[in-house]
């Protein structure tokens, strides 16, 4: 069964004919969406990515059959040659805040028999997306200082506040997972622009319809 998880970049985005229901996990409640696959939006409740329950969230999908997991996040590119609109599908990442884990209840310290990382296979159904690169996670709320993207720069190419949560939970659970990036802004200080969440929003909205063709290949490709 494959899963699909969107964020802000599917905010804007027609989702298929798809079943609300609700999800009780030993960490929690997470809505879901099913049908051909399980769509789970991360930010339930409206809330900001340090907030969101994400091991509720791979839990439910788990608990739902699914097997397969694309991401899908909103990035910033930390890099000039990576400008806005394009799409990225890294092929590793790194996190600069705490990652959640299933196993916080184990009686003595465990080293899970598993290795976090990302499947190749979805850069075959998205030809126009740039294969390859670093995603690094924030703990947001809000947007990274200049000196700070000077400095992630140096480590990552692009951004944001959720993939590698999500990507190692699912590695937990015994999900393949993959990750497809949309770069809807440079990080901050690589613009001319001044980045605000309304700029981010904007270029979300202006790319729906290239997303919701890419979600639309992803499930035909894998549901």
């Amino acid at each position: 069964m494959l899963g699909i998880i969107g964020g802000t970049s599917l905010r804007f985005t027609p989702l298929p004919d798809l079943a609300a229901r609700v999800v009780d996990t030993p960490y929690g409640s997470s809505r879901i969406l099913t049908g051909r696959c399980v769509l789970l939006l991360r930010h339930q409740y409206n809330l900001p990515p340090h907030r969101i329950n994400y091991r509720s969230h791979l839990a439910a999908l788990a608990l739902c059959g699914v097997t397969r997991v694309v991401t899908i996040g909103s990035a910033g590119s930390l890099q000039r040659e990576i400008p806005p609109g394009s799409v990225i599908i890294p092929d590793d990442y790194m996190s600069m805040t705490s990652v959640p884990s299933i196993h916080d209840h184990a009686i003595r310290h465990v080293h899970p028999g598993f290795t976090p990382g990302f499947s190749r296979e979805l850069a075959a159904v998205i030809p126009e997306a740039r294969f390859g690169g670093i995603y690094v996670q924030t703990p947001g709320p809000r947007i990274e200082t200049i000196a700070e993207v000077r400095a992630l720069a140096a480590m990552a190419d692009v951004v944001g506040m959720t993939v590698a949560s999500e990507a190692t939970l699912a590695a937990e659970l015994g999900m393949e997972v993959a990750c497809l990036c949309t770069v809807d802004n440079y990080a901050n200080g690589l613009g001319d622009e001044t980045l605000t969440y309304d700029h981010i929003l904007a270029c979300a909205e202006q790319n729906r319809d290239r997303t919701g063709s890419m979600v639309e290949r992803i499930i035909a490709r894998f549901a």
